[in-house]
């Protein structure tokens, strides 16, 4: 039988020397190999572990329920967000009310690459929207997470360093490996027919597609928010405000002719 990996996190309830030995010796009595282990949190330690069967698990939890100084609070198959926390040390924050939402800061641009090159790796549809002002690194971010993916991106719209805006893909590019990047200020208000033609067949394909500014693409289009597996907001502080008048502004000074670097429109 195959074995399966597993997420273990348990808080401690009364700290004393060898308690992480005394886990692990129980782990290696019932046969379950430790993959990894962190602190994900304050008092808290998440394991990743490996079993031959949801049997192992059942009486490590039945065990577990016994021990006075820790108290378990997940076993579960591993989520990205489990894996993530074991290897960066903390859980990623989401949004309470919206749970497609995660937000970080740019001082946790090595832990969003992760995030999104996990996400990349999966395959089918998948629909990323990111929020941010400019400068913050979301572009290069998404850049980022498909070369650890092992992906190529496309710009299919951009302001990375011209203002880019396909009107048509050539035969190698309809390829549903690919990462198709989408500016949804560029796409939406300074974009032809012909343009939104191609957003709407990539939209189509069973991709993932990453759109920056995912609250403009959507205003007048057939898209809603609620079409988004994931929304990641993107700030350079916890406090910094998210507003489209001053990325409007920026995207403004991208276009030919008012100071920027001209454009590609093919």
């Amino acid at each position: 039988m195959e074995s399966k990996e597993w997420y273990l996190e348990y808080e401690i309830t009364i700290d004393r020397p060898g308690l992480l030995g005394d886990i692990s010796s129980l782990l290696g009595m019932l046969s379950i190999n430790i993959v990894s282990i962190n602190g994900v949190d304050a008092g808290r330690r998440g394991l990743l572990i490996r079993a031959q069967s949801e049997d192992q698990i059942k009486r490590l939890e039945s065990i577990l329920e016994t021990v006075e100084t820790i108290k378990v609070r997940k076993i579960r198959e591993p989520k990205l967000r489990d894996k993530l926390a074991v290897r960066h040390g903390r859980y990623i924050q989401r949004d309470h009310d919206d749970k497609k939402t995660f937000r970080f800061v740019r001082d946790e641009l090595g832990i969003l690459v992760d995030f999104m090159a996990e996400i990349f790796k999966e395959k089918g549809h998948k629909l990323i929207g990111i929020r941010g002002m400019p400068r913050v690194g979301k572009t290069e971010s998404v850049v980022a997470a498909s070369v650890c993916a092992n992906k190529k991106w496309l710009f299919v719209s951009s302001t990375l360093l011209k203002q880019t805006i396909r009107k048509e893909l050539i035969k190698d590019e309809y390829n549903e490996n690919n990462i198709f990047l989408i500016d949804g200020i560029v796409s939406r208000r300074r974009a032809d027919e012909r343009h939104l033609q191609l957003v709407r067949e990539i939209m189509r394909m069973p991709a993932v597609k990453v759109i920056e500014h995912p609250d403009i693409f959507v205003e007048h289009s057939e898209y809603s928010i609620e079409d988004f597996d994931y929304i990641i907001e993107l700030r350079n502080n916890p406090d910094e405000e998210i507003t489209y008048d001053v990325v409007e502004k920026q995207n403004l000074f991208d276009e030919p002719g008012v100071g920027g670097f001209g454009n590609f429109d093919f």
